[in-house]
């Protein structure tokens, strides 16, 4: 892939964050003659923190001593040579990453798997089992009257939601956003939840503790669907409230129920996920409702993607057999590493920092953010450019529906996830 490093603009407009699912291409960025960048608007602590963050002198190590790349390559292409299950996790990437990640899991008989995939599997079991309904960000942006948040405050994962989504000044099919109703569901507390309209009007709020989300959910679909509920209260929320709930949602024009996988932190979370689509389904009889999920921080969405779209399978997906093999319990990485069945771990992370690889007794390679701090130093670590920031790219939107390019806005000497890969692959098919 050509990295330019020609950077003749001293203002950078329209530029997209890489590591959050909303992937906000909206920012303005500063560019010094010394090549630092600054964020000019809007007020974003995270984009802030990402794009101003210092340029790296990291280089490559093998068990923590300083080495050539070269040297690093070949350590790395001996370890998963001699691997019986290599493991490739983390995948905090891009497009062009996670396509390098594809090619060398099958050159090297590996299994793949994200770090944010026990939120993810969630909502992918849910859609393989049953289907669902969901919409896109756009979608939202311009036809929702009724928000419905369910188990999370949305802000904790994603800071601009409402900014971006909810409150925009204009809308295809809305004539006043500052309308729009929100309710919260379930989870922590929100006793001053964020979602307050412009006009100052606060979102009302049906708080339950977390574990009992699933009873609220089960609830509310079966009202929904018109079927008797005697109970007078579940998890604390009166059965009045409810049904003014399901009222309220039958009466929308567009009502849409949005979740994060990682908030439904409880066991069995995906039956609650299809409770959420059943009520979606169900109000669809009459009036338009749609689901959404909401996901793609640390690039999990464009890895299940890639992975999708080459395999067939999202991650928890092997190629031992010489062939994709998906299996989402047993290709988990943590029961992987906790029973010993994999024999070299790689992992790979591109934009945070602090997300380090899992506590293990297998050997382990490490390629991603070149500011990365070990308690214990890797086999072998591999620092490499940052997508968006010192590396082309594509990166997909939480929903799916958008793939946005991502620019090289300051020059750097580490080599990209996908050269890296890419070598490390060579060596393999030369052995």
């Amino acid at each position: 892939m050509t990295q330019s490093t020609q950077f003749p603009a001293a203002s950078l407009e329209a530029v997209p964050y890489p590591a959050d699912g909303l992937l906000s291409d909206d920012l303005t960025l500063a560019r010094d003659a010394n090549g630092n960048l600054s964020l000019q608007s809007p007020h974003c602590p995270q984009s802030k923190a990402f794009f101003e963050q210092p340029s790296s002198s990291a280089v490559p190590a093998i068990n923590g001593q300083a080495a050539t790349l070269e040297a690093a390559i070949e350590k790395a292409s001996g370890l998963l040579r001699g691997a019986k299950h290599p493991l490739l996790s983390g995948l905090a990437t891009d497009v062009y990453g996670m396509r390098a990640v594809m090619n060398l899991a099958e050159t090297s008989g590996a299994t793949i798997d994200h770090m944010n995939s026990k939120s993810s599997m969630k909502n992918i079991l849910v859609m393989q089992n049953s289907g669902w309904f969901v919409t896109t960000l756009s979608e939202v942006k311009n036809r929702v009257d009724l928000l419905v948040v369910i188990g999370t405050d949305i802000v904790s994962y994603f800071p601009r939601f409402f900014e971006r989504v909810i409150w925009n000044k204009e809308a295809m099919f809305t004539e006043n956003t500052a309308d729009r109703e929100i309710v919260y569901l379930g989870g922590r507390d929100l006793n001053t939840a964020p979602g307050v309209s412009p006009n100052g009007k606060q979102p009302d709020v049906l708080p339950c503790d977390l574990d009992r989300v699933p009873e609220v959910l089960a609830a509310l679909r079966a009202i929904v669907a018109g079927k008797p509920l005697k109970a007078d209260n579940v998890a604390g929320i009166a059965r009045e409230s409810l049904e003014k709930l399901a009222e309220r949602l039958k009466a929308a024009k567009y009502s849409v129920l949005a979740w994060t996988g990682s908030a439904l932190d409880f066991p069995h979370a995906e039956l609650s996920i299809q409770n959420i689509v059943g009520v979606v389904q169900e109000l669809n009889r009459t009036t338009r409702s749609a689901g959404l999920p909401l996901s793609g921080n640390d690039g999990d969405v464009t890895a299940y993607n890639v992975s999708t779209w080459i395999s067939g399978y999202p991650f928890r997906n092997s190629y031992r057999r010489g062939y994709p093999d998906y299996d989402p319990y047993h290709y988990d990485t943590s029961r992987l590493l906790a029973e010993g069945e994999t024999d070299v771990l790689v992992w790979i992370n591109s934009f945070k920092p602090k997300r380090v690889p899992p506590k293990s007794k297998a050997p382990t390679i490490v390629i991603g953010h070149p500011a990365m701090q070990f308690e214990q130093a890797p086999e072998v670590f591999i620092p490499i450019a940052i997508p968006g920031l010192e590396a082309n790219g594509a990166q997909f939107r939480s929903d799916s529906s958008v793939t946005l390019p991502l620019r090289k806005l300051r020059d750097t000497s580490l080599p990209t996830l996908a050269d890296v890969l890419s070598a490390i692959e060579s060596a393999l098919k030369a052995a």
